[in-house]
């Protein structure tokens, strides 16, 4: 096994530029760090995903970068590798999203990734990020949470994904575009059941927007109100009193043979599975002895 250590306390290999992750405005320009535009200032090379837009960008703050490159999804495979092969020459690069954070729900992970392979330091430059925005002002409880991103296209897909998510415990976060929320929604409804649920949308501009209630209340809302905007889904996690019952209720559809050959399957003798059954199932250990004997 490698171990691969990165410190600020280090120098990089002699003449090995850095790679940048720079967090740009989801919304407010004022979103903008004073570390972010100095670091896009700084930096040789500018990586976008969409150009025009980080033009606007820097435009406003007065940057005017040496090289802007763009760097999106249908490109990567060929943009990646001569990215990193300007920073191993020394030069710094900065990696931009459109909005927020790189490197999340964006192309961004595959360059940071061939720049750990190749060895270069990669800096966070932190500031705003849609998902945790949404997640602090939901109403929704936040000492734990998964983020999940965008869901696949097809009913099927989103629904496998979806029913492995629920018995998780934690908030979970997805960011959905305004002509698939409705059915995502719907969809959510029909895996989760009726939890609680916040939407955001048009964070941290002028007309921000936060609704919270129930997926049903969520939905009823959007049924009056065209979805405008990207938005962040914030929906409550299973219950720990659901969570208990499941428990609970889990082998209820097991034979008692099936029951105790579960219990043997995660190592115990057979003596220790049948008393476990029997906890299981509020009965003697005598009773699960004579009902493996009637099961054979």
């Amino acid at each position: 096994m490698t171990i691969q250590i990165q410190s600020s306390f280090q120098q990089s290999v002699q003449g090995t530029g850095t790679l940048y992750l720079v967090a740009t405005p989801i919304g407010n320009l004022e979103d903008m760090t004073y570390r972010a535009v100095r670091m896009l200032k700084e930096c040789d090379i500018i990586a976008a995903e969409d150009t025009r837009q980080t033009r606007k960008l820097l435009s406003h703050f007065e940057i005017t970068p040496s090289l802007l490159f763009s760097y999106h999804e249908h490109n990567k495979a060929a943009s990646g590798p001569e990215l990193i092969r300007y920073i191993i020459e020394g030069k710094n690069l900065a990696l931009v999203s459109d909005a927020g954070l790189p490197a999340i729900s964006d192309p961004g992970a595959d360059l940071v990734q061939l720049a750990v392979e190749a060895g270069i330091p990669v800096v966070p430059v932190p500031g705003a990020n849609a998902a945790l925005s949404a997640l602090i002002a939901s109403g929704l409880p936040t000492d734990s949470f998964t983020f999940i991103g965008f869901l696949p296209r097809e009913r099927k897909d989103i629904l496998k994904i979806l029913s492995g998510l629920r018995s998780a415990q934690g908030t979970l976060l997805f960011y959905e575009s305004p002509h698939r929320v409705g059915k995502t929604l719907a969809l959510m409804l029909e895996a989760f059941g009726n939890r609680r649920a916040a939407l955001a949308r048009e964070l941290t501009k002028r007309y921000e927007e936060f609704v919270r209630g129930t997926l049903e209340d969520c939905l009823e809302w959007l049924s009056e109100h065209p979805p405008l905007g990207e938005y962040v889904l914030v929906i409550e996690g299973e219950s720990a009193e659901a969570a208990a019952e499941a428990e609970a209720a889990w082998w209820q559809s097991l034979t008692t043979a099936e029951h105790v050959a579960h219990y043997e399957a995660q190592g115990m003798e057979r003596k220790e599975a049948m008393k476990k059954t029997a906890s299981d199932r509020g009965v003697a250990k005598r009773e699960i002895y004579n009902e493996l004997l009637k099961e054979q």
